[in-house]
């Protein structure tokens, strides 16, 4: 099993669901204002804007929320003021990550993940350290209920996708990162509403770990996923089910 989507699937446990929630509403919040503050508030005008509050709907994130994010995005106040930034390193057994944040204060930001890498037993590189071993694409999440496997394929790779991928609730569709939101469009009328998109890095040569390295990896991940500023981790682990299994 590689990669980290699959893993946050299952090692998120019980009791956590709330904070998950607020983290999940959180992300969407920043990627709203972001989008209005790069091509303004009119989703009809702003296919990522349109994008994030597609996804914000499909999981049931309080209209008043989006409103908010929404006017944030259009203010000039330094509490709304996020930048898009990305942090690369690597944890234990040499396994690359990549980090995309977004945040106010990018020192503060700064500091919190690269004491999340030492406090695990990893460590921060510079800007293009790991991410040239990786490439940069959009990810489409749907619900496996919406579409039959075939069709969804064939429709996808019609309109232009790179990769299919299937786990246990959702089908996942990647393409060119500047698709993103206009396959994601052909998706909706097709099928019906998507769960997600987002941009996310996929590694071509994947390293395989062992029970020992899984556990301080996956605290490490789940670390970094925790962190307020952060909106997605990517990585280029591979891992056997029997290992999983037995740290859930």
């Amino acid at each position: 099993m590689a990669g980290h989507s699959k893993f946050k699937n299952i090692m998120h446990r019980k009791g956590a669901q709330d904070k998950k929630r607020a983290k999940i509403f959180s992300r969407l919040g920043r990627e709203i204002s972001v989008s209005v503050k790069e091509s303004g508030p009119d989703p009809e005008k702003n296919i990522r804007l349109r994008s994030a509050i597609t996804a914000a709907k499909s999981l049931n994130m309080p209209k008043d929320n989006i409103e908010r994010a929404i006017k944030k995005g259009e203010g000039n106040d330094a509490d709304s003021n996020y930048e898009e930034v990305r942090y690369e390193g690597y944890g234990p057994s040499g396994i690359a990550i990549i980090v995309d944040a977004m945040t106010n204060n990018k020192n503060r930001t700064a500091a919190e993940i690269r004491s999340i890498f030492s406090k695990h037993g990893g460590n921060l590189g510079e800007t293009g350290s790991v991410s040239y071993n990786f490439k940069r694409l959009g990810s489409i999440s749907l619900e496996k209920q919406l579409a039959n496997e075939e069709d969804l394929f064939e429709f996808a790779i019609n309109n232009g996708s790179q990769d299919f991928e299937v786990n246990e609730d959702n089908y996942v569709v990647y393409c060119d990162q500047s698709h993103l939101h206009s396959l994601n469009e052909k998706i909706i009328n097709k099928f019906g509403s998507t769960k997600s998109t987002e941009l996310t890095w996929i590694s071509e040569n994947n390293i395989k770990v062992q029970k020992e390295s899984a556990e301080k990896l996956f605290n490490l991940l789940n670390s970094l996923e925790e962190n307020d500023d952060v909106q997605n981790v990517s990585s280029n682990f591979e891992v056997s089910e029997e290992i999983l299994q037995s740290l859930t």
